[in-house]
């Protein structure tokens, strides 16, 4: 049976929910209504096939401070840890009226004076409060954030597990790489090697791409095979026990000129500045100052971002200058972190590392070797 049908490890899960209803306590939140897969899976514990992706808000996950009580949205008991009772759990109903009378039935509901949502929508923004007679609704996002921003030890165990899955979908995918090897081909051979190790969840569909000798950030051609002289990007991602891990290299097809070489010095220089911005005290937005200070165009995607069960916080972007300024990285997150540098006539080197803020540092967990240059 694969890890994506098991409920999660009792410690791991437990320790996830206690800091989800010490959050609680702090924003002074009675009862959490959890629409997000992300937030869902941190508190129950459970995978859920039917209410994963990119849907509309809908009550998944509800949990009771005051008792710890964990209802949830599922139509049958397999992968639902033992912690949660059959009558905690709920099915699918095409009328939203009947998923209300389950939430007014749950105990506490009646006498709950904070109710926080990850995200709500207009149709349940005036549905809530029949379940919740006496109480406000509101923003429950922050709490689980908050929650989520730094890992407990057997998440980081967890993170791990996925790292090396996704190093190993890696190491397969770069050794077919030669002269007339098609994007969609490399691909394959990352998802099959993926799956054969255990996860057949990938965490993106984009896993490989040439880069371009003419523009910073696109693809190289249409046809989308590599030529001899081109630099070919690698991004293995998976999801593995509702973690991302994730890996990312570039590896050129052939030996490889002086030009490349020069380019991955480059790559060199800016990834160690990135690490110097990786430390506990130090503002996410020293990472994007690692760019400018290394002399190097910030790139348009994330610099960083919190691994986890998803986007975690901080995302440190150049279109969030000022959110990145503000967040402090502590101990215990885990970023990826991403080094990209771009030559006309040559192509990029991209490279993406999992990087846990240690209490005097920081730790690469990633191990995936670079090209020998």
């Amino acid at each position: 049976m694969g890890t994506e049908v098991l409920a999660d490890d009792r410690a791991l899960r437990h320790g996830r929910r206690d800091r989800a209803l010490a959050q609680m306590r702090a924003h002074d939140l009675d009862v959490l209504v959890l629409g997000r897969q992300g937030n869902a899976r941190y508190i129950a514990g459970a995978p859920q096939l039917w209410v994963a992706g990119t849907r509309p808000f809908g009550p998944v996950a509800t949990v009771v401070r005051e008792t710890g009580a964990v209802h949830l949205l599922s139509t049958w008991d397999e992968g639902i840890p033992d912690d949660i009772p059959h009558d905690h759990l709920y099915g699918l109903a095409w009328n939203p009226m009947t998923t209300i009378a389950v939430l007014r039935d749950i105990e506490g509901a009646a006498t709950a004076r904070r109710v926080g949502t990850d995200a709500l929508s207009p149709n349940f923004a005036k549905l809530l409060p029949l379940a919740f007679p006496n109480a406000e609704l509101v923003d429950g996002e922050l709490a689980m954030r908050t929650a989520r921003r730094t890992k407990t030890p057997e998440e980081i165990a967890v993170l791990r597990h996925s790292i090396r899955v996704a190093e190993t979908g890696l190491a397969a995918a770069v050794a077919g790489l030669a002269a007339d090897s098609s994007e969609q081909d490399l691909t394959g051979v990352l998802m099959e090697a993926m799956t054969a190790g255990g996860v057949s969840t990938p965490a993106s569909q984009d896993s490989v791409w040439v880069t371009s000798r003419e523009h910073p950030w696109r693809r190289a051609g249409t046809d989308r095979r590599a030529r001899p002289g081109d630099l070919v990007a690698f991004s293995s991602g998976v999801l593995g026990d509702g973690y991302i891990g994730e890996v990312g290299r570039t590896w050129p097809v052939g030996d490889g000129d002086d030009r490349a070489r020069k380019l991955y010095g480059r790559r060199d220089a800016l990834w160690g500045r990135l690490i110097e911005a990786c430390r506990p005290g130090a503002a996410a937005g020293e990472l994007l100052t690692a760019y400018e200070t290394a002399g190097e165009p910030l790139p348009p995607m994330p610099v960083a971002r919190g691994l986890g069960m998803g986007f975690d916080p901080p995302v440190v972007s150049p279109q969030l200058r000022e959110t990145a300024a503000a967040e402090r990285l502590e101990p215990g997150m885990v970023l990826s972190v991403t080094g990209y540098v771009w030559q006309e006539g040559v192509g990029a080197v991209f490279g993406r590392d999992a990087v846990l803020i240690t209490d005097d540092g920081c730790e690469v967990l990633t191990t995936a070797p670079h090209w020998d240059h």
